[in-house]
């Protein structure tokens, strides 16, 4: 059976939700490396993820096969993590909007913005304080 049957198979079987929950786990099963995830989810282009860090299209394009100069091990964690977390939390088809929207607690700026001034340890946090619960509660 071709992959195109199997998913045409999928889909005239089982209900829309269960097919994208379906698709989302087998999306995380084999999209395991994180700029690869991050560059997914994020809805960006090899340039635009490249613009994130600083480098050339090229240059990201080569990470993605070789990985990332261990200088650069920080970012791709912080972004990682902020990655993972957002996944866990938001439907991933609203992930782009939601990294793209300007927020008061970022300073006006976006988690995309923050992200590409090279401040992702600051991405991370931001996304770690919008689920933590205890802020919310008494």
């Amino acid at each position: 059976m071709t992959p195109e049957a199997a998913a045409a198979t999928i889909v005239a079987a089982a209900d829309p939700s269960w097919t994208r929950r379906f698709v989302d786990e087998l999306d995380r099963t084999v999209r395991t490396d994180p700029l690869e995830r991050f560059t997914e989810l994020w809805d960006l282009s090899n340039s635009a993820a490249a613009g994130v860090f600083g480098v050339s299209r090229q240059a990201f394009s080569k990470w993605l096969k070789t990985g990332p100069p261990a200088g650069r091990s920080e970012s791709v964690a912080n972004l990682s993590a902020a990655t993972d977390r957002l996944d866990r939390h938001i439907k991933r088809e609203r992930i782009p909007a939601v990294v793209r929207r300007s927020a008061p607690a970022l300073g006006d700026r976006s988690l995309l913005d923050l992200a590409s001034a090279g401040e992702t340890q600051k991405v991370a946090e931001a996304v770690e304080a919008m689920f933590d619960l205890r802020r919310v509660q008494p």
